[in-house]
């Protein structure tokens, strides 16, 4: 297979994965005893979510998202919900930071196998107004951090 076919290939399982999260969101809905609950939204486009977290020791024990938009900041919170259970704090930051980098830019971190199905929404980088769907939710997830540690 050429290299613009594999290419090709990628994009369309991408595309497909987007789509899979979006039309069925993991985590969808309200979480009972949520430790946190922030509201995010884009004034420019509409997408709107809220984020609630369930602390436990040093990270976050359970999350779910609720909202509307498009299927890119959809489906980036779905996929974000199912990483950062269970991790720490400290991982969170660091996949964090990671993500921001792939949207930005950094095709190191297109490769990143810790961002797991994160890398689906690489392609997003290409378009500098899409790129705040995809982190609304990670923006939200900062927030409910920061009030953790008030």
């Amino acid at each position: 297979m050429s290299r613009p076919e594999r290419s090709a290939e990628i994009a369309a399982l991408y595309q497909e994965l987007i789509l899979d999260h979006y039309r069925r969101p993991r985590n969808k809905g309200t979480l009972e005893k949520a430790d946190a609950s922030v509201e995010m939204k884009n004034p420019l486009c509409g997408d709107e979510i809220t984020l609630q977290v369930a602390f436990d020791r040093d990270g976050i024990g359970d999350c779910r998202f609720s909202g509307r938009g498009c299927s890119i900041s959809q489906a980036s919170a779905s996929m974000m919900t199912q990483l950062v259970k269970g991790k720490s704090a400290e991982e969170i930051n660091a996949l964090r930071n990671r993500f921001r980098e792939m949207m930005l830019g950094d095709q190191n971190a297109v490769t990143d196998e810790k961002l797991g199905s994160l890398r689906a929404l690489s392609g997003v980088a290409r378009f500098p107004a899409r790129v705040k769907c995809a982190l609304l939710a990670w923006n939200a997830l900062e927030s409910a951090l920061a009030e953790r540690s008030t």
